[in-house]
């Protein structure tokens, strides 16, 4: 099980920090993980995926510059940090995670159908 939180209203040009848990047994530095995000009728799309070693990690162009995608494996978790957010980074924001030994990040993140998935976090951008 995976749980999104920090999602909210922000002005554009602000920041906001995403955060992925995991239930209790699930050791997150051990899988591959992805955010991604949906906006009503338009499909879910990968913004930015890590491998288990942190050592491939892959962003979209639309918020590669903009958006960190990183782990704090003391506290189990995952982040994504989001600078000079947009409008059209409005969206439900959702985690997602894959075994290790699967497809690379890039794939997770454009294919964007990981097998485990959160239950998303609203995002809005606006003034």
């Amino acid at each position: 099980q995976l749980v999104e939180s920090g999602g909210g209203l922000v002005q554009p040009g602000g920041s906001l920090r995403l955060s992925c848990a995991a239930s209790s047994g699930f050791t997150m530095d051990l899988y591959k993980i992805g955010w991604f995000r949906q906006v009503p009728g338009k499909e879910r799309e990968g913004i930015a995926c890590i491998n288990h070693g942190d050592l491939d990690i892959y962003y979209k162009d639309s918020v590669k510059g903009r958006f960190t995608i990183l782990r704090d494996n003391s506290k189990n978790l995952v982040y994504l940090q989001m600078d000079s957010l947009k409008p059209e980074d409005t969206a439900v924001y959702y985690c997602g995670a894959d075994p290790p030994l699967t497809r690379s990040p890039q794939m997770m993140c454009q294919e964007a159908n990981p097998l485990r998935w959160g239950q998303g976090t609203q995002v809005t951008v606006s003034s």
